[in-house]
């Protein structure tokens, strides 16, 4: 917002008002961040008038608006104005609509060079670059009057003008509700007060903060209430709330409910599998209906939407549909005009994530909240991680066309050639990335493109999922360093698989931290904090917290089991001692409880055991890729007054973010230490944050695996009258090195 009106990027301006026709996103190799920047500094390098300028900011007012933006390039000469886009594949294939879109913005920053220069005409130009041949093409140019170029201007303002107004007559009545809003229960929770003012001030000061806050002192509302209170005083534009599982969008949305009937507007955003109503067609006018005239009944669309102030997944899919508009699509751009964004770790932190994407875009001032934030170290490596293997390779190619025939055959021999330097060895760490392997996946997926760009219905899956999978595989390879490593696994049985994994995300992490006006990282088990700020790149300055819990050492009942080791040798022999040890609790306190596992199979194993010794006893167990309804049923089973034992692996479903408060749950059983698997994988992360942290075992193993257990024992005492008992089953919990990761306030029986 500015004082002297509305302000709005040009391209931003140029998307809403300027778009028309069918939404197309026809399958094609898109250019990087990094291709875009790297494909303006090329052409504005090359061959340029000593009176070119480069990057030109510029500005102007028009029917009350603030128009800004930077023209790529400016020759006050000629005079001439560019724009510059990058490309891969055939440009011939780009749709109609996104160059109309190109021609917009070209335009408007003619216009603008013309109200600030004086010039009476200028040239406007296209510039595309190829970013796979590094060659810019043939300029497109239009010889342009600035009465035609003001005209035009004046056009999409008029379109935009009203929405405009609106959205600063929406701005006003949110921040005077915000300014307003008062905690909304009558007293804090123990803790929650501490854990809210930090929140608060971090917004202020404009810092990161990492907070370690208990399980059950409401930590989703002591983090929402305090950052949207601070929203007006800070000037935020929006408040993003990000969380690794649904159970954490659902509190999100009760604390929403919870602060009352605010002028907000909130959305959650889903993935685009979880979203697609036609997953058998192309997502372009020609193949589904919910894509052609997308553009055209946006606006009616968007103006339903903004009228409910909360935008659920179930709720936008209703407005879309009503619209006959994709879902998906159409909560892609109501995100720029919500307050509250609810959704997934990559809808921020992903290499190309939406919410970043806009927030550069509009130069935004954003709070992020980051729940249970200890999932985003694991989530940010996959986030930046590819694999591509054999199966899927061969798979791919028997469902090729013919034109595919020769790029696949190039790609094969490379990759056999790679297969044979590393001599059938199981696991092999490659010195460099696999330059060749890499060149040959981008010829491949360039004639993919092209294939693609003509499919009228949906491609093959095999073949489509292969060339994501190369796509992914050729972005992560630019940004290899030596936060990353490139290997191969050839096992016995089974496909050869190239993966590029990302050791540690602190590179790609530390500018989505940087571009926050705050970003707060909350979580039961943040401990110990320098093992999250490293591998997480959290800024230098970042304030740390660590909340003292409100329950006290009587309400939970912590019992190491010394005579049990569940180390994988030693699995068979603890099937007996550990039924037993679960019947003997469950005989003198009858109720419900947890028992957690390292495995789906030692999970069986020691269920079918106390089945057999116990079947008086309830129990139940998880199941591999259980369903949404099935999580649902299991949970169920923990009533106020139920009773049994739910079998569930550790790390799982069930170890975090579920609140059994009360009798629902009153013990857990701890049949691991939640290490991570040793195997060649593991042991080559252990010694490459030894060489970088110097502390390889407790990066790679111990840390991560009594996290888990905190988190499983956490599910336990979730309110300040809980009581409960856990059962910690291995030898290994007597040693001090795991001890002083377990909570303080913990006091061990014997």
């Amino acid at each position: 917002m500015n004082e002297a009106g509305y302000a709005i990027a040009v391209r931003a301006l140029c998307e809403f008002a300027a778009r028309r026709g069918d939404l197309d996103w026809r399958y094609s190799a898109a250019p990087s961040a990094q291709d875009g920047i790297d494909g303006h500094r090329s052409v504005t390098a090359s061959r340029r008038a000593p009176t070119y300028r480069r990057e030109v900011a510029l500005r102007g007012e028009v029917r009350g608006l603030v128009v800004r933006g930077r023209a790529d390039g400016y020759d006050a000469a000629e005079p001439r104005v560019e724009e510059i886009k990058t490309f891969k594949g055939d440009l011939a294939r780009m749709p109609d609509n996104q160059r109309a879109l190109h021609w917009a913005q070209a335009m408007v920053y003619g216009a603008l060079l013309c109200r600030e220069h004086g010039h009476a005409r200028i040239s406007v130009a296209l510039v595309y670059y190829d970013v796979v041949h590094q060659r810019e093409q043939p300029a497109l140019t239009r010889d342009c009057s600035a009465d035609e170029l003001d005209a035009h201007l004046d056009a999409l303002c008029a379109r935009f003008v009203d929405w405009a107004m609106r959205e600063l007559a929406h701005r006003a009545r949110r921040d005077a509700a915000l300014t307003a809003l008062a905690f909304p229960h009558a007293t804090f929770r123990p803790g929650q007060h501490q854990l809210a003012t930090a929140v608060y001030r971090g917004a202020r000061l404009g810092r990161c903060l990492m907070a370690q806050a208990p399980t059950g002192i409401g930590k989703t509302i002591a983090t929402l209430f305090p950052l949207l209170k601070a929203a007006p005083g800070e000037r935020l534009d929006k408040v993003w709330f990000l969380t690794a599982k649904n159970a954490g969008r659902a509190l999100a949305w009760q604390a929403l409910d919870a602060l009352g009937a605010l002028p907000l507007r909130a959305i959650e955003l889903v993935a685009r599998d979880k979203a697609c109503e036609h997953p058998d067609k192309a997502c372009h006018g020609e193949s589904c209906p919910l894509a052609r005239g997308f553009y055209d009944r946006l606006p009616a669309a968007r103006d339903a939407a903004v009228a409910r102030a909360k935008l659920t997944r179930d709720a936008l899919r209703e407005i879309a549909l009503a619209h006959e508009l994709c879902p998906y699509h159409l909560g892609q751009e109501l995100a720029r005009w919500c307050d509250v964004a609810i959704g997934d770790y990559h809808h921020y932190f992903d290499a190309s994530a939406l919410l970043h994407g806009l927030l550069l875009e509009h130069e935004w001032r954003v709070g992020v909240l980051v729940d249970e934030a200890h999932n985003l170290v694991d989530r940010a490596r996959e986030m930046y991680g590819a694999t591509l293997d054999a199966a899927a390779l061969r798979a791919a190619r028997a469902h090729a066309p013919a034109a595919l025939k020769k790029p696949f055959e190039r790609l094969q021999r490379a990759w056999n050639k790679l297969v044979r330097e590393c001599d059938g060895a199981p696991y092999a760490v490659l010195d460099a990335p696999p330059h060749r392997v890499i060149d040959a996946l981008r010829e491949l997926t360039a004639a993919i493109t092209a294939q693609l760009a003509d499919a009228a219905t949906a491609i093959e899956p095999a073949l489509l999922q292969f060339h994501f999978d190369a796509l992914r595989l050729q972005r992560r390879a630019e940004d290899f360093g030596s936060h990353s490593l490139f290997d191969l696994e050839q096992p016995t049985h089974g496909a050869a698989r190239l993966t590029l994994r990302n050791i540690v995300p602190a590179p790609f992490l530390a500018p989505r931290f940087a571009a926050t006006r705050t970003t707060v990282l909350f979580s039961a088990t943040l401990a110990p904090w320098s093992y999250y700020a490293d591998t997480l790149g959290v800024p230098a300055d970042a304030a740390w917290l660590d909340v003292q819990p409100p329950f006290a050492p009587e309400q939970l009942r912590v019992r190491i089991v010394r005579d049990v080791s569940t180390r994988w040798r030693d699995r068979d022999a603890s099937r007996t001692p550990i039924a037993d040890l679960i019947a003997r609790q469950y005989e003198r306190e009858p109720g419900n409880y947890l028992a957690f596992f390292s495995s789906h199979d030692y999970l069986a194993r020691v269920a079918d055991e106390f089945g057999a010794r116990h079947p008086e006893v309830p129990h139940w167990r998880q199941t591999r890729d259980a369903s949404e309804d099935e999580r649902a049923a299991f949970l169920a089973r923990y009533t106020i007054d139920g009773c049994g034992i739910g079998f569930a692996v550790l790390g799982g479903a069930y170890g975090e973010a579920i609140d059994l408060a009360g009798t629902r749950l009153i013990g857990a059983f701890i049949a691991t230490l939640g290490l991570p698997q040793l195997n060649p994988v593991n042991e080559e992360l252990r010694r490459r944050l030894q060489q970088r942290y110097g502390a390889g075992y407790d990066y790679a193993y111990l840390y991560p695996g009594i996290r888990k257990v905190v988190q499983a024992a956490g599910r336990v005492i979730r309110t300040p009258t809980d009581r409960g008992s856990v059962h910690l089953i291995d030898d290994r919990y007597a040693r001090r090195d795991v001890q002083r990761l377990l909570p303080a306030w913990w006091r061990f029986e014997s």
